[in-house]
């Protein structure tokens, strides 16, 4: 269902990116049905031209496309100033391919084979999520962490940490409720903007990820793993 924050899909210009003919085609005709302006293309090479020239409200990134692979032009969309949220199209599942693309730059990511329902759905939540107002304007604080949602910042013991935009807003929910345990399906409603349960592992990639920006020598993993359950950041 439409949140009634939601814009009209009509409204909506999606560029496709994807090397596969029959897939390509198919995403044109599905996204057009729901009413997305649909612009398709077929290398990266073409991706970083169109994207030069034109403005879009999301794109469909395949991760391997000849010539210049996606990740590579997701790098140089991104240091281009380029800020559109990009959903990456892997047929990868290897967590290290996904963390490589969420590095990058990429918003989320969806594994082939996938239904149009599904994509439809994260295309809304990641043009949601770009278009929300930072909801917190004091410094969250828990152990020796601290993070500012509004200034992107992010110190461990004093020294600033470096974070993607959904690396922040997920360790701002950890540390706001440090202490307790959040399931895998509260993060997702609450970083990610799903009202569903995705069939991937994303909040498993993430935490990954967010653990490895913030370790330091000496100091312990300040995220717990309850298993079956979710995490918990350490109060």
């Amino acid at each position: 269902m439409q949140s009634p924050s939601d814009p009209s899909p009509a409204a909506l210009r999606i560029l496709v990116v994807e090397d596969d003919a029959q897939l390509s085609a198919l995403l044109v005709r599905q996204l057009g049905t729901l009413g997305y302006t649909v612009e398709a293309v077929a290398d990266g090479r073409a991706a970083i031209a169109t994207l030069g020239q034109a403005q879009f409200d999301s794109i469909l990134l395949d991760r391997l496309l000849p010539a210049i692979e996606g990740v590579e032009v997701l790098r140089r969309i991104r240091a281009e100033g380029v800020e559109t949220p990009v959903i990456l199209l892997t047929a990868l599942g290897l967590t290290q391919e996904r963390v490589e693309g969420l590095e990058a730059g990429a918003d989320d990511y969806i594994v082939k084979p996938f239904e149009i329902d599904e994509l439809n759905a994260r295309i809304r939540a990641v043009l949601r999520r770009r278009s929300a107002p930072a909801a917190d304007n004091a410094t969250l604080a828990a152990g020796d962490v601290t993070v500012s949602v509004l200034r992107h910042r992010v110190t461990r013991a004093g020294k600033p940490i470096e974070l993607q935009k959904t690396e922040l807003r997920l360790l701002a929910e950890l540390v706001r409720e440090a202490g307790s345990v959040l399931s895998r399906k509260m993060l997702i409603e609450r970083v990610w903007g799903y009202d569903f349960v995705p069939a991937t592992n994303i909040v498993d990639v993430h935490i990954l990820k967010l653990r490895q920006r913030l370790e330091m020598p000496g100091l312990p993993d300040p995220i717990a793993t309850v298993r079956g359950v979710g995490y918990m950041f350490r109060a």
